[in-house]
């Protein structure tokens, strides 16, 4: 294989000189001497670290031509890995194509007040669900007010989870891909919202925060939060937090609706930063871009530990669809949905939008092709063409483990 990849866009790229795992082999027993690990931390580490290397074993690709050999070692496939997400985010985005309606979608960002983020850091599984609960209850409940619509409708939502800034600050926020619009409640017609408005990002914000605040009272007198106060200095706080308004982001509406899968394809398996963000490593600081020409400069220590911020609890669903898009109603109102509807895709993708043109064509893969396949049709990439002779005769022959037990490989 040449010294190139491809993004999913086709546009070739330089594999990165410093990967994170580097940082990782080289600084971890360090970090290690000041800082505990958690379990789901230890397991992410261990498979960051074995990333194809011998400690997975793999293959040997020969070329029955011109005899060239090279080793192939496995890839971990843990969801925190940054060279291990891309054909997972094919398969995602191809396996939602069949399950995406003909109508414009809305895409609303939902931030949890910095007030909260140890809370979060101390109780992730428990406020990490309460966060996707309460945005996404906002925005059904707003559906069902005729006020918005004209009638009561159910909303179709595609949620997913990110704890980072560009950074690697710990900021947890949902990022949502919304119908715009939903079925009636008695399921007889397809209620369409306007284009360019959802609901008032002010009212969703209320909305948001009521029901977040309700939940963490839950929480709380339940006795499922860990290391909580609950002196009188803690209530201020609490109270504080009904006074503030909670931020949520909208975008303007896109168009085609299989764009906007595609588009979140790139937030559903997008982790903590990319081995392309990095500019440079050494023993004594650590180099990552931001934003444009931006860069940050940190210590191996303060960057593992940044980055060891987004390692999610074990199991814990990061991907999480409501309303409609629930696999409860994946067969019946979501079918009912789709059957209302005229047949096709809807308008075309607003090319006004701010994020149009980062938007890929939609080309259509089968995502149970076996990965050779599917990186060739996805990237272009032949991995069973000889990059000696030429011809595509590699085979591919068995190399043994160094070690017994792979890492863990984690959900979505």
């Amino acid at each position: 294989m040449s010294d190139h990849a491809r993004c999913p866009s086709g546009v070739a790229m330089a594999r990165p000189v410093i990967e994170v795992a580097d940082i990782f082999r080289r600084h971890l027993d360090g970090y290690r001497h000041s800082h505990a690990l958690t379990l789901g931390q230890e397991r992410a580490v261990r498979a960051l670290v074995a990333c194809r290397t011998p400690a997975l074993g793999g293959h040997l690709d020969r070329c029955t031509t011109c005899g060239f050999e090279k080793p192939a070692y496995n890839s971990c496939r843990n969801r925190h890995c940054p060279k291990c997400q891309a054909l997972e985010q094919a398969r995602w985005v191809e396996a939602r194509l069949d399950r995406i309606l003909p109508v414009h979608y809305f895409h609303l960002v939902f931030t949890l007040p910095s007030e909260l983020h140890s809370l979060a850091y101390r109780n992730p599984r428990e406020i990490f669900a309460l966060l996707f609960r309460s945005a996404a209850d906002a925005l059904l409940a707003l559906a069902t007010d005729p006020k918005w619509f004209g009638v009561a409708a159910k909303l179709g939502i595609t949620a997913v989870l990110h704890t980072w800034t560009r950074d690697l600050h710990f900021h947890p926020h949902v990022h949502c891909i919304v119908t715009g619009g939903g079925l009636s409640l008695d399921q007889s017609r397809w209620v369409e919202a306007p284009r360019d408005f959802l609901f008032p990002v002010h009212v969703i914000g209320s909305l948001f925060r009521c029901k977040f605040m309700a939940g963490l009272q839950e929480l709380l007198a339940t006795g499922k939060l860990h290391d909580y106060a609950t002196d009188r200095a803690a209530r201020r706080r609490r109270q504080h937090l009904y006074r503030t308004s909670w931020v949520v982001y909208a975008k303007r509406s896109f168009g085609g609706p299989e764009q906007v899968f595609r588009y979140l394809g790139r937030y559903t398996h997008r982790v903590a930063i990319s081995n392309a963000r990095l500019v440079s490593a050494d023993d004594l600081a650590v180099v990552f871009r931001t934003r444009d020409a931006d860069t940050v400069t940190v210590s191996p220590t303060e960057f593992i530990g940044r980055f060891l911020l987004h390692i999610l609890p074990s199991h814990f669903v990061k991907i999480r669809h409501f309303g409609l898009m629930a696999s409860g109603n994946a067969l019946t109102k979501l079918e009912r949905a789709r059957a209302l509807l005229p047949a096709g895709p809807a308008a075309d993708v607003c090319r006004d939008h701010p994020d149009a043109d980062q938007l890929p064509e939609v080309a259509h893969v089968d995502p149970t092709l076996p990965w050779p396949a599917l990186l060739l049709a996805l990237t272009g990439i032949d991995a069973l063409l000889c990059p000696r002779c030429q011809q595509r005769t590699i085979v591919r022959e068995p190399l043994p483990p160094a070690r017994a037990s792979p890492p863990e490989r984690e959900s979505t």
